[in-house]
């Protein structure tokens, strides 16, 4: 596994890291048990970055990274958490009173005086533009309830907003082979600022592990099933907002780029850990399987500037025309 620095937080994370959206919820069931061995696979496999939120299955996904991480003093893992999505998305909600609410239930149920990084989650654009906003997010830091503060964002504009701020520690955003658009300006501005980039839905909801094929078909409670309209949040969480049979033939594509020897799944993810300025790489896991394979892919050789160009031209091909301008 190799590590990086992780913005202004000035913390070093593991280059691939685990999102625990699944631990939480929408994904359907995990049992507590499966959850606790992926957590440990992950860390025995060299993981030292965990990202979660308040709203990950109403403070499951919390709750079982707390006990964990009781259980494993000494772990040296950074917890990234994230606040905003337990009200509604009104710009006049993201004030320090909220705040103050919103992290101490994330560091009751994480068992922490002070969070490692909280992430503003996906709030509307105004609040980018609020000096309140980080004003009081400022006031947190002096108070020690948390130690830096990020956000987690849907598009690029508001990711250049916040990285133009001088205490935005690090930038959340979707990017993957079917999501390139951050790479224009997004990963420039924020290796110029110094800000750390966090990557999301690595794998486009698990479409680049080249697993899926046009006839699959997914839980009632997976927000794979119940989000492809965007009817519950951006849809853009959902397949990176790729059309879902489009998505399995450029997946088909993806694959046939990949070196000998390597998963689909392991190759994307080491494709965007390998891009200059993301700090780490977020994608889930479901079993200890998984959690170790997704881990491996922090260790795999540069992928060379041919499997860069397939990945561009597939994109250029399959997603630039209906995904780059959107988000």
């Amino acid at each position: 596994m190799h590590y990086r620095e992780l913005g202004r937080t000035h913390r070093t994370v593991s280059i691939i890291g685990l999102g625990t959206w699944q631990l939480g919820a929408d994904w359907g069931d995990v049992r507590e048990a499966d959850a606790f061995a992926v957590l440990d696979a992950s860390v025995q496999s060299g993981v030292t970055f965990f990202d979660t939120a308040d709203v990950y299955g109403d403070g499951r996904s919390e709750q079982l990274i707390g006990r964990y991480l009781s259980e494993n003093p000494g772990h040296g893992i950074t917890v990234a958490t994230k606040m905003g999505r337990r009200v509604e998305q009104l710009p006049e909600n993201y004030v320090l009173d909220n705040f103050r609410a919103w992290t101490n239930r994330s560091r009751r149920n994480l068992g922490v005086e002070t969070l490692d990084l909280v992430q503003l989650h996906c709030p509307p654009s105004a609040v980018f533009e609020s000096d309140e906003v980080y004003d009081a997010l400022d006031t947190l830091v002096s108070e020690e309830a948390i130690a830096n503060y990020g956000f987690s964002v849907e598009t690029t504009e508001q990711a250049l907003a916040a990285i133009a701020r001088p205490d935005t520690a690090t930038i959340q955003i979707i990017l993957n082979a079917f999501r390139l658009k951050p790479l224009d300006e997004v990963l420039p501005a924020a290796r110029a600022a110094g800000v750390g980039i966090i990557a999301r839905v690595p794998l486009a909801s698990g479409l680049l592990s080249g697993k899926y094929t046009e006839q699959t078909v997914f839980a009632e409670n997976d927000h794979r099933t119940f989000n492809r309209d965007g009817s519950a949040f951006d849809v853009g969480e959902t397949f990176s907002g790729v059309d879902f049979d489009s998505g399995v033939k450029a997946a088909r594509e993806f694959a046939e780029l990949v070196p000998e020897g390597v998963s689909p799944s392991a190759a994307a993810l080491a494709w965007v850990a390998q891009l200059p300025g993301v700090s780490s790489v977020i994608p889930g896991a479901r079993n200890p399987g998984q959690a170790e394979a997704n881990a491996a892919a922090g260790s795999l050789p540069p992928l060379g500037a041919r499997f860069d160009d397939g990945v561009r031209d597939i994109y250029d091909r399959y997603f630039r025309a209906s995904l780059h301008a959107r988000w």
